[in-house]
């Protein structure tokens, strides 16, 4: 009963926004009348006239948008692109939703669809503000497939369908599309206000109190709903699946986005993929490295207690943990080694191979497609490039051949700290360094570039591949004595007094007589790294 009340509250100060924003809107089409009234019959300048119906149209589109955000929202496409299966197609994933929403109470999706992000969730096409339903569409996150056991997805799945299994669901839908659509005219307003005068900063004032007031209401109904899903999950799918899928979420929406920025997309730059169905598919390789389980294990145990904004409809992760974990024993246990999720779909292969073929759009369309390792090889030999191309420009401006010979030649002209690090881009604070401290400031830069030219030299005569691997970032694996001696010989030949002779030498030493493969990363190579902190999901 307290949680309708409030909800009704919450309805109530929606209506008064579309009240204001009327009352607001009559008041704008007022003024107009008597202004366009007093241009002519005053005879006044037109152009006065255009200047303040401008002023007045600035005022009253974001209203309008603000207004109809609700309808909007309801009736455009998701912004998302998605991967649409049908019952025939994926039985055994139908079935499961299909027996989450008998156990949940409530009535099963109409259709159901794959996306590539880490979320799921169920949306409606509702009449009338959402009090009478509609067709439902629910979107599962094949992260989530990769990442989750079936009891745990279970628990995903019971909780948004749990929005949905109670009675006052509908007033609390209303309640949070009424947040968006507030937060929507809002910003719609800033960004008209910025510059203007000061009616449309009293505009925005006026609204943003209305917004706080509104929120502070309307929060405890979001907040409430959240927690009614997650005891629906919990009677679902079992207390500790409910608690495990909520540790496991974060971590889900950190390390997923570690392996789209440092593996799948490692060749974005060079126009590369991973192997078909592998852009989505090769996450499952960076949960199962056992060199990854400690990481991964910091983050299960680590949950974000902090809310994103003051106004935030999701309670801390870990504080939802705590109330599920707080529940009686329900005598159903959960098993990180249950199936996996993506067990629920039929052909694996060749639906994130399908999914790939609506998300990965635009310039990926016609990107290549390499295996693991040889994509990890190809991309880093083009990083290698990119990042000695300073260097290659200032050597040919010297009048050399603008690759590694060409470099260690005007080297030994004597013309490293004469003429050629002058000619690399520096920052405003190197470029007004002289002497010594000029010198100082270029060094690195000279030292990168040419790193990066022996790497690119090394793997094109077969003595340094760069090697996959799911626990570090891709390191160039070089024989022994190479990676020994080559930091050594950078340094002698970017000293204040240069000697190529040591990189020269081991620069001519043949594959066939080098030392067994190192597993010492080469110079300016990358270095293991972490992943990220959980975010609240």
């Amino acid at each position: 009963m307290a949680w309708t009340l409030r909800a009704l509250r919450a309805l109530a100060l929606l209506a008064g926004f579309y009240l204001i924003s009327g009352a607001v809107l009559a008041l704008l089409v007022g003024i107009d009348v008597l202004i366009v009234i007093g241009v002519f019959e005053g005879g006044h300048a037109a152009w006065a006239l255009v200047k303040l119906l401008a002023f007045s149209l600035a005022l009253t589109i974001p209203i309008v948008q603000g207004m109809f955000a609700l309808r909007v929202r309801r009736r455009r496409h998701d912004p998302e692109p998605w991967l649409a299966v049908t019952e025939d197609e994926q039985p055994e994933l139908w079935a499961e939703i299909r027996q989450v929403a008998q156990l949940t109470g409530t009535r099963p999706p109409h259709r159901v669809v794959l996306t590539g992000d880490v979320n799921a969730g169920v949306t409606e096409r509702t009449w009338m503000l959402g009090l009478i339903p509609g067709r439902r569409r629910i979107h599962v996150g094949v992260p989530l497939l990769v990442g989750l056991t079936r009891p745990r997805l279970r628990a995903v799945l019971a909780h948004e369908m749990g929005h949905y299994s109670n009675r006052d669901t509908r007033l609390a839908g209303i309640t949070m599309r009424g947040r968006d659509a507030i937060l929507r005219t809002i910003d719609a307003l800033r960004k008209g206000a910025e510059g203007g005068s000061a009616s449309q900063a009293f505009m925005v004032r006026m609204y943003l109190r209305y917004a706080r007031l509104y929120m502070r209401v309307s929060q405890a109904v979001a907040r409430r709903q959240e927690v009614a899903a997650d005891l629906v999950a919990a009677r679902t799918a079992g207390r500790d699946s409910t608690a495990g899928a909520l540790r496991e979420i974060p971590l889900l929406h950190a390390a997923f986005g570690f392996y789209v920025e440092r593996y799948a997309c490692v060749g974005w730059d060079a126009e590369l993929l991973p192997p078909v169905g592998e852009f989505y598919g090769g996450f499952r390789h960076l949960l199962a490295d056992p060199g990854r389980e400690d990481e991964l294990a910091v983050l299960r145990a680590e949950l974000p207690e902090e809310e994103h904004s003051l106004y935030d409809s999701h309670p801390p992760i870990a504080e939802r943990v705590r109330q599920i974990e707080a529940l009686p024993e329900d005598g159903v246990a959960d098993d990180p080694d249950a199936p996996g999720a993506l067990t629920l779909l039929h052909d694996p292969t060749a639906v994130l191979a399908a999914l790939e073929s609506v998300t990965l759009v635009g310039e990926s369309a016609d990107m290549r497609h390499l295996e693991w390792g040889e994509l990890v090889h190809t991309a880093a030999r083009a990083a290698c490039d990119r990042a000695a191309e300073p260097l290659r420009s200032a050597t040919a401006a010297e009048g050399a051949s603008a690759d590694l010979a060409g470099v260690l030649d005007v080297i030994d002209a004597g013309r490293l700290w004469t003429s050629l690090a002058d000619r690399l881009p520096k920052s405003a604070e190197a470029a007004r360094a002289t002497g010594r401290a000029a010198r100082e400031f270029t060094r690195p830069a000279v030292r990168n570039g040419l790193a990066a030219l022996v790497r690119v030299e090394l793997a094109d005569t077969g003595r340094g591949r760069w090697e996959l691997s799911w626990s570090t970032t891709p390191q160039q694996s070089l024989p022994a004595d190479v990676a020994e001696a080559i930091g050594p010989a950078l340094d002698a030949a970017v000293a204040d007094l240069p000697d190529t002779a040591p990189l020269r030498a081991l620069l001519t030493v043949r594959p066939d007589s080098a030392g067994a493969g190192s597993t010492s990363p080469a110079p300016g190579s990358t270095l293991p790294v972490a992943l990220p902190a959980p975010t609240k999901n």
